[in-house]
């Protein structure tokens, strides 16, 4: 017994190397893709001048460390916190089509830099107001699951969140109907398709706190989360103070999934199609599906940001991409995956 569980450590433990070694080789790889010439071999020169001191090409230098590697870094660390909230939301409401979106979290986070970029604020003031609509959004849907009580609470926590998410929605579009159309129209729209473009290392800092506050309390609690998939009268039957960990459950998805939207604005479909990848390959197992999502999401995002910033003579936007191949390929999973989703 004791054999087998050294052996299964080990497994786990050779699968998080190859994980890990696959995401930094992806990340190399995505430090050479883009409009200015500079490929894998100049990139190893400027670790190299890095390493030994000595000097190097300040243009090259620019692009790889202030442009290149802030968009590859927030990609990994958006794709990773979106896979996640995703897996938690499906995992908790039990429904495979449940995603990010469904608590209004992502129209919340839309309305508050649509309304700064039609206010003409700052950009850090923007993402602020991104962050805080989010928030506010999800307070207003649990507000609304308080005052209906005689009703099941995950769905009323549902039906809450479309209808929050319908009502900012109007609210969206009546700014873009007054914005202008010359300037605050095209970067309203912009943002809403969501792009890696505009990233820098000072939006990746400021987002990194928000996401270790609101991951960190998804690991601590994956093995309860197992229970809860079992349904609400039986995880209260075995000990769990269902009411309390949803909220806290909720919270983090949350804050992880506002945090990402208010610095890359929406891109779509990584919370509803990965975890139902990462099901595939590993089970409903939430202590084996977090990770695996997560590692999955962030990969996911930096090969839709390499194709956003190659396949065309203008950068397209990631929304646009995501959508492209996450809806063809969920369609596939509908029809070949297997029978029931846990």
């Amino acid at each position: 017994m004791t054999k087998q569980i050294v052996l299964r450590r080990g497994w786990v433990g050779a699968r998080s190397l190859v994980a890990i070694a696959g995401l930094l080789s992806l990340s190399a790889l995505s430090m050479t893709v883009g409009k200015f010439d500079a490929g894998l071999s100049d990139l190893i020169g400027q670790i190299w001048a890095m390493v030994g001191g000595t000097p190097s090409d300040e243009t090259v230098a620019t692009v790889f460390w202030n442009i290149r590697l802030p968009r590859v870094l927030a990609g990994l660390a958006v794709g990773a916190a979106l896979a996640a909230a995703g897996a938690t939301y499906q995992g908790l409401f039990r429904n495979p089509l449940v995603s990010p979106d469904i608590l209004g979290v992502s129209a919340g986070a839309s309305f508050g830099a649509v309304v700064g970029i039609f206010l003409s604020l700052p950009v850090g003031v923007i993402q602020l107001m991104s962050f805080v609509g989010g928030l506010i959004a999800v307070l207003s849907v649990y507000a609304v699951a308080t005052v209906i009580r005689n009703r099941d609470p995950v769905l009323v926590l549902v039906l809450a969140g479309i209808a929050v998410g319908a009502h900012v929605g109007a609210g969206i579009s009546l700014i873009k109907i007054l914005a202008d159309p010359y300037d605050q129209l095209p970067a309203i729209t912009y943002w809403l398709l969501g792009s890696l473009a505009s990233v820098t290392s000072g939006d990746v800092v400021s987002i990194l706190p928000a996401l270790v506050v609101g991951i960190i309390p998804l690991f601590l609690l994956r093995w309860r989360m197992n229970v809860m998939t079992l349904g609400e009268e039986e995880a209260r039957a075995l000990g769990i103070d269902t009411g309390r960990l949803r909220v806290v459950l909720v919270l983090a998805a949350t804050l992880i999934t506002s945090a990402s939207v208010s610095v890359t604005g929406i891109i779509g479909w990584i919370g509803l199609v990965i975890p139902h990848v990462a099901r595939l390959l590993v089970g409903p197992d939430f202590v084996r599906l977090l990770p695996v999502s997560m590692a999955l999401g962030a990969a996911y995002l930096l090969v839709a940001d390499m194709l956003a910033r190659s396949i065309a003579m203008i950068e397209v936007p990631l929304g646009i991409l995501t959508a492209t191949v996450g809806a063809p390929f969920f369609l596939w999973l509908l029809a070949s995956g297997r029978k029931g989703w846990q």
